[in-house]
């Protein structure tokens, strides 16, 4: 069973870090997509990065571009997500998910498996 567990949220002020983590069981990260996302109060499920163990390949939204570094440990099956020059307009609940193949997938509507998400807040 996939399953996807996310940690590392909390309440930070602008110009600070955190780094996220997504805990991934019952498949191995090199033949998935673990895509990140985040969803603001009112507004649409985003993308943000996501990353391609198998394919090597990364990706990041131009709105955090620069800022935020995606990465993987195989050994601990698990993806990150290092955010850094946080602005309070990264306030969401940030999800990773996870689908089965190589690709690049950007959208959320591509992704199978979704973790229960954790909450973000910068404060201005």
């Amino acid at each position: 069973e996939v399953q996807l567990v996310e940690s590392g949220g909390g309440l930070v002020q602008a110009g600070g870090s955190l780094r996220l983590s997504c805990a991934a069981s019952g498949f191995i990260l090199d033949d998935y997509t673990i895509g990140w996302f985040r969803q603001a109060p009112g507004k649409e499920r985003e993308g943000v990065s996501c990353i391609s163990n198998g394919a090597g390949g990364k990706h990041y939204e131009d709105s955090v571009k620069g800022r935020f570094t995606i990465s993987s440990d195989n050994a601990k099956n698990t993806v990150y997500l290092q955010m850094n020059s946080l602005k309070p307009e990264d306030t969401a609940v940030y999800y990773c998910a996870a689908q089965p193949g190589l690709n690049l997938y950007r959208t959320a509507s591509e992704y199978d498996y979704w973790g229960q998400g954790t909450q973000v807040t910068v404060s201005s």
